[in-house]
């Protein structure tokens, strides 16, 4: 029997990815540079967001396996990948 936490962890990640392809569909429909811009933009907010998530999914069903030292430093690994990723 699968984990509840990988099975939620999984279905986000299709989720996510279903949004990206829908992305590039629609750029291509739209077919104009500044339109798909604006679409890319948006997917600027998903793609963090489903990382948090995810990642806050996964750090719950170890929770009883970590140590408050090892979750901090997870924690601290995450920000840097945000700071990096939304950082202009």
């Amino acid at each position: 029997m699968l984990d509840k936490f990988v099975v939620s962890m999984a279905t986000l990640r299709m989720f996510s990815g279903t949004i990206e392809i829908l992305a590039a569909l629609l750029m291509l429909k739209l077919g104009r540079v500044d339109k798909a811009l604006a679409v890319n933009s948006a997917l600027a907010l998903v793609g963090p967001t489903i990382l948090i998530v995810t990642t806050s999914i996964g750090l719950a069903g170890m929770a009883d396996k970590l140590s408050w030292g090892k979750m901090i430093w997870i924690g601290c690994g995450v920000a840097c990948l945000l700071i990096g990723i939304l950082k202009k």
